[in-house]
C-alpha cells in the first residue's frame, strides 16, 4: 500500500479541521502520515492534537529554525523527509503558507506540483476549478512525487477520532534555507469569529456596504460565521486585505456563503463558488452573482440583514 504525507495544518494552536480533510483525501491513495513542524519542545503538544481523520502515524520535527527562517526552513525539512520516505503524494493546505512550502518542496525534490485542488482521487488525479470556476480540470503529476495543495473545505472530512503512532524525526535545516530570516510577522487576528478559510459559514460584504460593515458583522456573529470582503471593499480600505475572498485573496468553500452587496466579478466568484450553498443579497436584480446563487434576495442589505439577524437571534432565544 502506498504511503502519503500530509503537512499538519494548525490554527489557534491545535490541529485544524483542514488536517482531517487532507487526511481524508490522502487515505484514498494510501496510509496517511501527518508531519508536524514545531518549535523546540512544542512537538508533543501539537502532535497530540492531530487526532481526527484516518491518520496512521504522526512524524514530529522540532526546530527553532522554523520560527527564524520561516517557510524556507519548513520546506527544507519537509523536502528532506519526502526524499527519505518517497511517498506516493504529499498533500498540503492550499493557503499562502502552504502553497509556498509546496512550491519549494517541489523544486527541492524535482517533483511536479498541482495547486488549489478541490479533490484528489486514489490514483493521485487532482481536480481543479480554473478560469473563475468555469472549467473543471483533472490532472496528474508526471514527474517525481505528486505535490498537491488542497483547498480547505473542499473535501468532506472524516472527523472520527484516531490514535496515530507518534514518532520524532531528526532533521538539520540546510545552509541554503538559512539565507533569509523573518524580521517581522503579522500576528493572527484574535476574536470570537472563526478563521476565514476554516469557517463553515462565511458572510461577505462588498461595494454595496459603502464602507459600513456593521450589518454584515452583526449577521455573521448571529450565525457564528467568519467575515469576508470583496476586492473592491478591501482596496477601498473598508476592510482588511486578510479578509479578501477571491482569486487574488483567499479561496473559501464553506457550507454556507452569504454575499452582501457584492456584484460578483469573476475574480470574486473564483474564490467562493465551490461553497455548498450560496445566498446573495443585492439591490441590483441583474448582479452576476445571482447566476450561481442557490437563494437570492433583491433588496438593500441594510434593510435585509438586520431582519435576518433578528430572526436568527429570535430562534436561538
Amino acid at each position: 500500500m502506498s504511503d502519503v504525507l500530509i503537512l499538519a495544518d494548525f490554527s489557534g494552536g491545535k490541529s485544524s479541521k483542514t488536517t482531517a480533510e487532507l487526511a481524508t483525501a490522502g487515505a484514498r491513495i494510501g496510509a496517511v502520515t501527518a508531519v508536524v513542524l514545531a518549535g523546540a519542545g512544542q512537538g508533543a503538544a501539537l502532535a497530540a492534537s492531530v487526532n481526527q481523520g484516518p491518520i496512521a502515524k504522526v512524524l514530529v520535527i522540532e526546530s527553532d529554525d522554523f520560527a527564524t527562517y520561516g517557510v524556507a526552513a519548513s520546506a527544507d525539512a519537509l523536502a528532506q523527509l519526502v526524499k527519505e520516505k518517497s511517498p506516493a503524494a504529499v498533500l498540503i493546505a492550499s493557503h499562502a503558507f502552504g502553497k509556498e512550502v509546496a512550491a519549494r518542496v517541489a523544486v527541492l525534490t524535482e517533483s511536479g506540483i498541482i495547486t488549489d485542488a478541490v479533490d484528489v482521487a486514489a490514483d493521485c488525479t487532482a481536480t481543479q476549478l480554473v478560469f473563475g470556476g468555469s472549467t473543471t480540470v483533472h490532472s496528474k503529476v508526471s514527474h517525481g512525487i505528486a505535490i498537491i495543495t488542497v483547498r480547505p473545505n473542499s473535501v468532506e472530512a472524516d472527523f472520527n477520532n484516531s490514535t496515530p503512532a507518534i514518532e520524532n524525526e531528526s532533521t538539520s535545516i540546510s545552509a541554503d534555507a538559512k539565507k533569509s530570516t523573518i524580521s517581522s510577522s503579522q500576528p493572527p487576528v484574535k476574536g470570537g469569529r472563526p478563521e476565514l478559510t476554516e469557517a463553515n459559514v462565511v458572510v461577505s460584504g462588498g461595494r454595496g456596504t459603502d464602507g459600513n460593515f456593521t450589518a454584515v458583522e452583526a449577521f455573521a456573529d448571529s450565525l457564528g460565521a467568519a467575515v469576508g470582503a470583496s476586492r473592491a471593499a478591501t482596496d477601498a480600505g473598508w476592510y482588511p486585505h486578510s479578509h479578501q475572498v477571491g482569486q487574488t485573496g483567499k479561496s473559501v468553500s464553506p457550507q454556507l456563503y452569504v454575499a452582501c452587496g457584492i456584484s460578483g466579478a469573476i475574480q470574486h466568484r473564483a474564490g467562493m463558488q465551490t461553497s455548498k450553498t450560496i445566498v446573495v443579497v443585492n439591490k441590483d436584480p441583474d448582479a452576476p452573482l445571482f447566476d450561481i446563487a442557490d437563494f437570492g434576495v433583491v433588496g438593500d442589505l441594510f434593510n435585509v440583514l438586520p431582519q435576518a439577524t433578528s430572526g436568527v437571534i429570535s430562534k436561538k432565544g
